[in-house]
């Protein structure tokens, strides 16, 4: 039986500095009734995203950002309760940007289907989803591994992170992987193949990752900023290519982020830095998502998902991104299929 109403989560207020719980209002909805071509969804899965931080400010930015006192939006996993669309029945698993809500009603040319048959469900909010496709291009397009080469990653055992590193050892590079924890570093080299990787909260971090560096830096692709990416510019080869993908350090920072002057380092290696988002490549997300499930399929591909149970919990799964308590993508589960025969 659907219930009569359901919850989703609001932004209550645009944080200063690192978010709170207060910044979050779970509101109490009655479930909408739907019309023709659309679909009553019921959500499996939601992925907490860094970017979403950045959605949480007022600022004019790729992306408008979340309104208050309107619910945050992002990719769900959902099982179709009730079609009125000729295109999907009762029991489709379905995969699109929606409300952080426990329901949403959709037009069906929203959602894409998911094929439960070709990996798990969950895969789809990540290493089949937006965030592999996002390691996938800008690892690819912009940064060009080619063999022999060295490639650098940050937020190495993060969910993009992970991807890039194993996708560029696929093209013959030397990896070398840059995360939080001995556990991680563990993770990147036993379990992902990458050659090296280095805490970036030792004390002695730029001497040891000097080490593994002898060749210097041929691509760095950047998911974090700040003093860790400093250290590795200045590291980098001539005609070395630096892939801009995200900023966590900065990301709750309520000043400016200062740093040093780079340009000097860029002209005198010919080298280039070059900012994206996955919307640059929304022509090309087919070939892209076939390789990934390719490599995934036979094998070449790893990944991990730390999972929080529970809609109550999704503001604590979001806040520990913040913390690097997760590895790999971090998901909520909120629910089990009524339907589907997963």
């Amino acid at each position: 039986m659907t219930p009569n109403t359901y919850r989703e989560i609001h932004l209550a207020n645009r944080p200063e500095g690192i978010p709170t719980d207060n910044d979050f209002n779970f509101v109490e909805k009655e479930i909408p009734a739907i019309g023709t071509d659309e679909l009553l969804l019921k959500t499996l899965y939601l992925s907490v995203d860094p970017y979403m931080r950045g959605r949480m400010k007022d600022q004019k930015s790729y992306v408008a950002p979340f309104e208050l006192n309107k619910a945050i939006s992002g990719g769900i996993v959902a099982e179709v309760i009730e079609s009125k669309s000729e295109h999907f029945t009762q029991g489709d698993i379905v995969t699109g940007s929606m409300d952080w809500a426990e329901y949403n009603a959709v037009e069906a040319k929203s959602v894409q289907k998911v094929d439960p048959s070709i990996a798990p469900i969950s895969t789809r909010l990540g290493v089949l989803g937006l965030t592999g496709l996002t390691a996938y291009f800008g690892l690819l397009d912009i940064g060009k591994p080619q063999e022999g080469e060295t490639v650098v990653v940050s937020g190495a055992a993060g969910a993009v992170g992970s991807i890039v590193g194993q996708i560029a050892k696929l093209k013959g590079a030397h990896v070398v992987g840059i995360a939080g924890s001995q556990e991680k570093i563990d993770y990147l080299i036993n379990d992902l193949g990458f050659d090296e990787a280095v805490n970036y909260k030792d004390d002695n971090f730029k001497e040891a990752f000097q080490k593994t560096i002898p060749n210097g830096v041929d691509v760095y692709f950047d998911n974090v900023g700040g003093e860790v990416s400093d250290a590795v510019i200045v590291e980098i080869n001539r005609n070395a290519r630096v892939v801009l993908c995200g900023a966590i350090s900065a990301y709750n920072n309520p000043e400016a982020d200062i740093g040093p002057r780079i340009q000097w380092k860029f002209i005198t290696t010919s080298s280039m830095m070059k900012g994206f988002t996955l919307g640059d490549y929304a022509h090309d997300f087919k070939t892209g998502a076939q390789d990934l499930g390719k490599w995934l399929q036979e094998g070449k591909l790893k990944y991990e998902e730390t999972i929080t149970e529970g809609f109550d919990n999704t503001p604590k799964a979001f806040l520990g991104l913040f913390d690097g308590s997760n590895l790999g993508k971090q998901l909520v589960k909120v629910a089990d299929p009524d339907f589907a025969k997963l």
